[in-house]
């Protein structure tokens, strides 16, 4: 195994135990962070294994971050649509 795979199973621990701690913001801080150091590593397990795997990293990624995927796929929408809501 390669050492970006080792890097990115253990995000995936350390994501799945920070949703296991209560918070005060619904964990969006958390999924800020979790973002900020997933999208290089994600780059990362691309890079050296190939894109099947950085798309199943990426499938991985996206089941642990559901709610801000979900979001994001909802401002895209409404963006596409041209709706405002500001």
């Amino acid at each position: 195994m390669s050492l970006s795979l080792l890097a990115a199973c253990i995000w995936v621990v350390v994501a799945n135990v920070s949703a296991m701690i209560p918070s005060n913001d619904n964990l969006w801080r958390r999924a800020y962070v979790l973002i900020a150091v997933g999208v290089p590593l994600l780059g990362w397990v691309t890079y050296e294994n190939g894109p099947w795997i950085g798309l199943i990293c990426l499938a991985a990624g996206v089941s642990v971050l559901r709610w801000p995927v979900r979001y994001l796929a909802g401002w895209v929408k409404r963006k596409a649509v041209g709706e405002t809501s500001e």
